[in-house]
């Protein structure tokens, strides 16, 4: 799909970073979708941006027209040596672009590249339980839901819960990882 209008993913570079600021301080802002209460600012995104890349691990856009619409990354699950072969995934989109397939273009990628990378097991951390598209997003790609942390942050003047979900890849846990 590279036509015009029509969507496409990318690995982003530095010159998206001024867009994927502006989309990602809307979620902080508006949304639960991140804990965060004072959206980052250009150059800590940036340092954020070459922390992951640098790593090796992708960092995607999804672009319709020129104009980027949604980003998606994944990281470590966490830093501990024995969860290596686990990433998080992490996908925002612009609110005048959601329920146009931008997410389930860059999760899938993101997907797709973590299995052909070897790792197993992918970890999607859902900010709020009322967070229904992005809930259903992952469960639409075979992440199953794991459990649900309630009330765990306080944003916007309410309570917030963590939805839970994970999604094997490859072979999952059916065989020893190649160390």
């Amino acid at each position: 799909m590279t036509g015009p209008g029509s969507l496409r993913v990318r690995d982003a570079v530095d010159a998206d970073l001024p867009t994927i600021q502006n989309i990602y301080a809307e979620h902080v802002l508006h949304g639960f979708g991140s804990f965060e209460e004072l959206p980052p600012d250009l150059e800590e995104m940036r340092g954020r941006f070459e922390n992951i890349t640098r790593r090796g691990f992708p960092y995607l856009v999804a672009e319709e027209a020129g104009r980027i619409l949604a980003f998606a990354y994944a990281a470590p699950y966490r830093p501990r040596p024995a969860y290596r072969h686990s990433v998080e995934d992490s996908v925002y989109v612009a609110s005048d672009a959601q329920r146009r397939g931008c997410g389930r273009a860059l999760l899938s990628s993101l997907i797709e590249r973590m299995e052909h990378a070897g790792y197993r097991q992918m970890v999607a951390i859902v900010g709020d339980s009322g967070n229904a598209g992005s809930i259903e997003l992952h469960r639409s790609l075979g992440f199953e839901l794991r459990g649900q942390l309630n009330a765990v942050g306080f944003k916007h003047g309410r309570w917030v819960d963590v939805v839970i979900l994970q999604r094997a890849l490859g072979e999952g846990a059916q065989t020893p990882p190649n160390l």
